[in-house]
């Protein structure tokens, strides 16, 4: 049986680390290259490095951080933000990416999943959803949640998928940084119209929400960030509860 992966989550603004909840009210969470080499050295099993504003700013992803962080650490890396093509990817991957993750790009050109799974091949390629319910139905949302659309969650992560995508990081806005859980009914959804990996994200508080998102939401790997940022959770011990629930995970 494959290990469910457990992934740290460094969103960065303005060279920092930031955490927030919903999406918004974010606070400095540290320096992300100390917190990339910490996690590397204390379990994680992958490293998702998110430039949150870059495409509301318009602009590229910060490469030299990049570059920075893939220095200290031995573990496969994603890299998110400001990713608007084949050109843009091949740059991140050079500068030590191990796969990107893209948002917004993906929806506005469709065209370009295809086009990075063809290039790189889909294990490179990562599509990040972030999605809201809105009146009972589960909406893609863009730029970082601010601007909302009307795909519907589940018709656009069977699209992702058609087009090569290797990966989906299902983010539910509304569970975002509550520490509630995840939405482990959206994900379990997902896990069964799909056949590539998902990864949950959005809520964890707890260790026993992890081991809910694998046992209820059915997803392959689980991602936070303030548990992890602020020690609240410390992998290693996440890890170790797992194994006892029967979760397979690599110690």
């Amino acid at each position: 049986m494959l290990t469910k992966r457990i992934i740290p989550c460094l969103d960065i603004k303005n060279g920092r680390t930031v955490k927030g909840v919903n999406f918004i009210n974010l606070r400095d969470a540290g320096d992300p290259v100390e917190l990339a080499k910490m996690y590397a050295e204390n379990g994680a099993d992958e490293l998702v490095f998110l430039d949150i504003s870059a495409t509301e700013e318009l602009r590229k992803t910060l490469i030299d951080l990049v570059l920075k962080v893939a220095e200290h650490i031995n573990i496969p890396f994603t890299v998110g933000g400001g990713i608007a093509s084949v050109e843009d990817v091949s740059l991140l991957l050079n500068s030590g990416a191990d796969k990107v993750s893209i948002n917004s790009s993906a929806v506005k050109n469709r065209q370009l999943i295809n086009d990075l799974a063809e290039k790189f091949g889909s294990q490179c390629v990562v599509v990040a959803i972030d999605a809201k319910r809105i009146n009972g139905v589960w909406k893609v949302h863009l730029v970082g949640g601010k601007e909302p659309t009307e795909i519907n969650l589940f018709d656009w992560a069977k699209e992702v998928a058609k087009r090569g995508a290797g990966e989906i990081l299902f983010t539910s806005m509304e569970n975002d940084g509550t520490k509630n859980g995840f939405a482990n009914d959206a994900l379990a959804t997902l896990s069964e119209l799909v056949n590539i990996p998902i990864i949950a994200s959005g809520g964890a508080g707890t260790m026993e929400h992890f081991s809910d998102a694998f046992l209820k939401g059915k997803a392959d790997a689980a991602l936070a960030a303030s548990v992890f940022h602020f020690k609240e959770i410390e992998i290693n011990e996440l890890k170790k509860e797992l194994q006892r629930n029967n979760i397979p995970v690599r110690l």
